[in-house]
């Protein structure tokens, strides 16, 4: 199975990304609103100089039928989505909805942070859009 590799700057906003969900989660702590640590994040993120868009407005159509829209908790940098949670556990449709989102916008990678979780290593799930980023083999 081949690896795919991301581009250096979108790992090192990955990075930077999970560095600031450690400092909300380190001053804030498991137990709040999904709404509050969005909120921080953002602070964070405008520390930090990162570009956003809170709750981004994406539209999809369906067999050329427009859906209703979709929000994104974060669009960062116009190129990675990230969703925030604060759930007991990670479950497989929180990640489904973060592939589904990642395939509606073409975008090629998505961070889904649950702030419930002991640390945010423990809390952090990445996904690749294969349809975007490509395996060096790949043509």
């Amino acid at each position: 199975m081949n690896q795919i590799e991301l581009p250096t700057s979108l790992n090192q906003l990955s990075h930077q990304i999970i560095g600031c969900a450690i400092e909300v989660h380190k001053e804030l702590g498991p137990g709040l609103l999904e709404s509050v640590y969005e909120a921080a994040m953002c602070v964070e993120l405008q520390h930090a100089g990162i570009k956003y868009t809170q709750q981004a407005t994406i539209a999809a159509d369906y067999k050329g039928k427009p859906l209703p829209p979709q929000r994104l908790d974060l669009l960062i940098e116009g190129q990675l989505i990230l969703e925030l949670k604060a759930v007991r556990a990670v479950d497989d449709l929180h990640l489904a909805q973060l592939v589904s989102y990642l395939r509606l916008t073409n975008k090629p990678l998505g961070l889904l942070i649950n702030f419930h979780a002991p640390t945010i290593q423990k809390g952090t799930h990445r996904r690749i859009n294969s349809r975007v980023i490509r395996t060096p083999n790949s043509s």
